[in-house]
């Protein structure tokens, strides 16, 4: 297992970096005029975070899969297609809200959205003119559409108005909670975090991971400094300076809500008697595995990168 994910952590890694370099690479680069006539567009620009939209559809849609699976282990009559196809909506439906709305209108088109997704999942497994299981099965759609898309979301909100390597900073500090718990717990770890619902955690591999996050953001934040503001266009600025005290700090609680977001996928595996959601990904598990951290660290990050509700 320690091999595997030394082999393809660094993997992963790599091609993440990719993605958010195509990403910052795309935020400079205009559109020529025949195509923007043939796209009907006035803007010579592309709308920021296109790959980063690519990648978490993808990603989506192999977490969807896996939570099929879970669902249906737990005795849940769940569809795949309308399992992913549900968290493929509550991941885009946000960004198909027309700009001119006021925030109350916007809130209410994403609530209908969500409404008419609940009934088409009701007529969806009833179609049969079977009503056993017709609940629960919407209810897992309903849960797909919170957990595996609303909640990646927050990823795409914040790129609208930070930089793509502020989204890349928010995930390495996540998951570098779980690789300083995972080596400080095989090398101290004593004292067993919550036995019943993951064996393998303590309480020492977790201040190990919380303390490695802490010191990634805080690195990250010198990095940041060291680049400052930086103009990429006329209308778009980003500001990557971040003060490091307040970045170990920020860090350790992400870290500290990753892990809480790893325990809350346990409990669902735990629940539905699986170990991993997947063996697509050799030491890691499953899409849902690896995601499980940074799906419920989004949320929260939002609101700590939103100085204001203005």
């Amino acid at each position: 297992m320690l091999r595997d994910r030394l082999i393809f952590g660094p993997i992963l890694i790599l091609l993440l970096l990719g993605v958010f370099w195509l990403d910052s690479w795309l935020d400079r680069v205009q559109l020529p005029p025949s195509v923007m006539d043939a796209l009907g567009r006035s803007d010579p620009w592309l709308p920021v975070g296109i790959p980063l939209l690519i990648l978490l559809m993808l990603l989506v849609v192999a977490a969807g899969w896996e939570l099929t699976r879970i669902l249906r282990a737990n005795g849940v009559m769940a569809s795949t297609l309308m399992t992913c196809f549900a968290a493929e909506v509550g991941l885009i439906m946000p960004l198909l809200v027309p700009q001119g709305f006021t925030a109350p209108t916007a809130i209410a088109a994403v609530a209908t959205a969500s409404v008419v997704m609940f009934l088409a999942s009701l007529v969806w497994y009833s179609h049969e003119q079977n009503v056993e299981g017709v609940v629960a099965a919407s209810g897992g759609t309903m849960f797909a559409l919170i957990y595996l898309g609303v909640m990646p979301h927050f990823f795409l909100a914040m790129r609208q108005s930070e930089g793509p390597w502020v989204l890349l900073a928010i995930v390495l500090t996540t998951k570098a909670c779980d690789i300083g718990a995972f080596f400080t717990g095989r090398a101290i770890g004593r004292h067993k975090l919550i036995p019943w619902l993951s064996p393998g955690k303590t309480w020492e591999g977790l201040i190990g991971g919380l303390l490695t996050s802490g010191v990634v953001a805080m690195l990250l934040a010198v990095w940041g400094n060291a680049i400052g503001q930086v103009q990429v266009r006329a209308d778009l600025v980003y500001d990557y300076r971040f003060h490091p005290g307040f970045a170990f700090g920020v860090g350790m609680f992400l870290g500290a809500v990753g892990q809480a977001g790893d325990l809350i996928a346990s409990l669902l595996k735990r629940d539905a008697g699986i170990k991993d959601s997947s063996s697509a990904l050799p030491g890691f598990g499953g899409t849902l595995d690896v995601l499980d951290s940074p799906i419920l660290v989004g949320p929260i990050a939002y609101w700590i990168l939103t100085p204001s509700f203005g």
